[in-house]
This record gives C-alpha cells, sequence and structure tokens, in this order.
C-alpha cells in the first residue's frame, strides 16, 4: 500500500500510488473489488457439494442459518397489519419525522450540544449504501468549493461497493490509507496516522465508528481522540460509518461513541447508519443519514440539497420498517425488550469467536488466534493468505472474501467443528514446500 498521492490508471481515476506511478495495492482493490463478491457468490452456486459453507454474506444468522427476525419486531408488524388507522401512503422524501427524530436522538443523546442548538440533521435512506451515496452526493453542495471532488480517503481493507458508490457520486479522486496489519492481525494505528497527516486539507476521511467491516477490528477510545484532533488540525472531514450498528456492543449509543465525540469537538461531519441487522428488518433496507453542521444557520439549505438529491435518485424511502424503528425507540418498554435481544444476537457472535480460537488452539493450529476475540461486531479477520483461501474453496468447499474476512453468525453447531477443521488444515498444509 502506497502513501497519499495520485496519479491516473487506464480508466482516468486518481489513485493512490506511489512517486513513480507503478500499480499499487488500491489499484488493485478497485479493480477486483468490481466482482469479488459476486465472483463467491456464482462459485458457491455451482458448488454441489453436501459440506459447502458460504461465511460471506452481511446478514444476522440464526443458529439455524437462516435470516434473523426479532420476537418483538414480529409483534409490532403483526400489531400494524391490523391497525385500521395505518393507512399505505408514501412518506416524506427525507422519511418519517418520528423515525429520524428517535434515531438522532439514540445515536447523540437528548442532551448533544449538536442537537439542542438544532445543528442536526437526520434523513431516512432505503439502507446503508443509500445513506453512503446520500452523503458522497452532498459533498459536492456542502463543501466551499463548489468544484470539490475529492479526495475521499478510504480504508484497507474496506467494503468493496464504497469505492463505486464515491465513483458513482462523481468522486473521481479516490485514495485508501493503511488500516489492517496482515502481520499484527489488527489495526496499523501509526500508519494510519501517517497517511491521514499526508492527505491534503478538506479530504474526506472515511472512518468506520464501530464493528469495521470487513475485519471487524475498531480503533480505541484514545486513538479515536488522536484521529479527531488531526482531523481538526488537518481540516479533514469526517465521513463516519455504521454498517450493523448496534451488533458490536449490542447498544447504540455504546456503538456511536466515535460520532458523539467528534460532534463534541465541534467538527462537521457526516455518519451514515443501517437499522437493519438490529433490528432484523432485511427487507425493508432501513438506513440513516445524519449530517452534523456547525452552524444551524446551514441547515436549510443542505435540506433542500438533501431533499432535491433523494428525489433524483429514490424519491421515498420505504415506509414499515422505518414505522418499527420509530415503534419501539418511543417505547421504553419496548426499548428493554429490544434490548435483550439484541445483546443476545451479540453475545452469540462473541461466543463463536471464543469456540473458534478454543478448537484451533486444542488442533494445534500453528499461529496465535487471540485475535478473534480481541475483534467485535459481526465480522472477522481471520488472518489467512490467498493460498491458504484457495485451499479451502477447492479442497473445503468453504467461501471467505478473499481479504480473509467472514461473517461470524454464519458459523453454527452444525458447521463450526469442521470450520475450525478446515481452517487449520489450510494453514497447516501451507507450511509444507
Amino acid at each position: 500500500m502506497s502513501r497519499p498521492g495520485s496519479c491516473l490508471n487506464e480508466n482516468g481515476l486518481k489513485q493512490n500510488v506511489d512517486s513513480t506511478c507503478r500499480n499499487t495495492a488500491l489499484t488493485d482493490t478497485l479493480n477486483a473489488s468490481v466482482t469479488s463478491e459476486g465472483r463467491l457468490l456464482s462459485t458457491f452456486k455451482k458448488d454441489y457439494h453436501i459440506r459447502k459453507e458460504n461465511l460471506t454474506g452481511k446478514e444476522y444468522y440464526s443458529e439455524e442459518g437462516r435470516t434473523f427476525e426479532l420476537g418483538l419486531v414480529g409483534k409490532i408488524k403483526q400489531q400494524f397489519s391490523t391497525d385500521p388507522t395505518i393507512c399505505p401512503e408514501y412518506p416524506p422524501s427525507l422519511g418519517l419525522t418520528g423515525f429520524t427524530q428517535q434515531v438522532t436522538e439514540v445515536t447523540f443523546g437528548k442532551s448533544c450540544r449538536a442537537v439542542t442548538e438544532n445543528r442536526v440533521l437526520g434523513v431516512q435512506t432505503p439502507g446503508f449504501t443509500a445513506a453512503v451515496r446520500l452523503g458522497a452526493e452532498l459533498f459536492r453542495h456542502w463543501q466551499v468549493k463548489a468544484d470539490w471532488c475529492g479526495p475521499v480517503y478510504l480504508s484497507s481493507p474496506c467494503d468493496d461497493s464504497l469505492a463505486d458508490i464515491f465513483l458513482a457520486a462523481g468522486v473521481q479522486d479516490i485514495r485508501q490509507y493503511y488500516y489492517w496489519d496482515d502481520k499484527k492481525r489488527g489495526v496499523c494505528f501509526e500508519k494510519l496516522l501517517e497517511d491521514l497527516k499526508d492527505a491534503p486539507e478538506q479530504s474526506v476521511v472515511v472512518l468506520s465508528a464501530s464493528a469495521h467491516y470487513p475485519t471487524g477490528a475498531d480503533l480505541s477510545q484514545n486513538q479515536w481522540v488522536s484521529i479527531t484532533q488531526l482531523m481538526k488540525r488537518r481540516r479533514l472531514f469526517p465521513f463516519l460509518l455504521l454498517p450493523v450498528h448496534g451488533l458490536c456492543h449490542g447498544d447504540l449509543k455504546w456503538d456511536a461513541w466515535p460520532v458523539q465525540y467528534c460532534a463534541s469537538q465541534g467538527i462537521e461531519l457526516l455518519c451514515a447508519q443501517s437499522l437493519s441487522h438490529c433490528f432484523g428488518l432485511y427487507g425493508e433496507a432501513v438506513g440513516h443519514l445524519i449530517c452534523v453542521l456547525k452552524q444551524n444557520s446551514l441547515l436549510l439549505s443542505v435540506q433542500s440539497h438533501a431533499d432535491k438529491i433523494v428525489r433524483s435518485l429514490w424519491a421515498q424511502p420505504s415506509d414499515t420498517g422505518a414505522r418499527v424503528v420509530a415503534a419501539v425507540l418511543s417505547n421504553p418498554a419496548h426499548v428493554v425488550e429490544w434490548q435483550s435481544e439484541v445483546k443476545h444476537l451479540v453475545e452469540r457472535c462473541m461466543l463463536i469467536r471464543e469456540i473458534l480460537r478454543q478448537r484451533l488452539r486444542l488442533l494445534g493450529t500453528p499461529g496465535c488466534w487471540d485475535h478473534l476475540t480481541q475483534q467485535g461486531g459481526l465480522y472477522c479477520c481471520t488472518g489467512l493468505n490467498g493460498q491458504q483461501l484457495e485451499f479451502l474453496s477447492n479442497r473445503r468447499h468453504m467461501y471467505l472474501l478473499p481479504s480473509g474476512c467472514l461473517n461470524l453468525s454464519a458459523i453454527n453447531g452444525r458447521n463450526l467443528d469442521y470450520i475450525a477443521e478446515s481452517i487449520h488444515l489450510a494453514v497447516s498444509t501451507s507450511l509444507w514446500p
């Protein structure tokens, strides 16, 4: 991975490369990301082996291997279906007011200065990806320079779709900063800081607030303090991500601590959230974009721009999922029941991490596997290399992301031993000449 800089690739895109303009990890990542997950899914579907395992999904899966629906959510949906006062109608373009108010409040708290000063705009979106896209579109109107088009810094590795979203919004200068260290199997914080120190002023830095996808490795609160001060000093613009909000610590406010801290430091920011995972609303795709401004005098202008963009992209978000979320968050009794269910989901993922680590230890798998339990959230970076991943897919019919990352909830009592044994064989086999 090279330090910040840019040159034009064959498609005319500015990318993060060294002074000799050679191909780098970013070039390879952007070229491969277009079809990597699609290729994996296609290969998995064509694999008819009885023990095949797909560990690349983005949903939360139950112990039975199905997408999970919370009991409370099911009951509220049933109530809605029999409520004669609820009539099907188009929601406002920026979403249901009750939804945006409740999500903003639970993210920041009632006493947040930005909220009390009316400097926060919340927009309901049809899923997390839509929230990122809306944020990317807003940058061109929000920045001081009307011709702003980047650079945008993404983590290495990151969600395959992020670069494509910014490209679709007209951002051509996309770069990456160090995030994951394969050797340490953790966040390479020193190199991350070096890259951000070299970033041009007014660069947008896309940072995971919690449950980083795809590694599951998050920054500590002390590291967030250092990054926030650096962004203030270098006039960098944070775009924070909560792709599985609530499934890192089992608490929406705790997961959003970096967002709260940045806002408390008087920094303008965007935050894209997904409420689909923690409410089991995958069919409804419930997303949310938060804009924190420096002055409330800008609120109406940004709101107007957001409304114009939304009308050209999806017109209106969906209705039912947002009503469910608002109904839960506005009722203290519902909140208690919902948090109990979410806590169970998080604890199951933590247990899977611990059991997988213990299984690998008992099998005598070479290497240290403590990083499995040091990460958090729905995703996990195993640290397996390309040769080991190829062994898993070809010999064991087990599919992980090209980065060696997997979805923990796809592991259950039925397949855990097989997965642990397969990882053990992949690592042990790769040690032979």
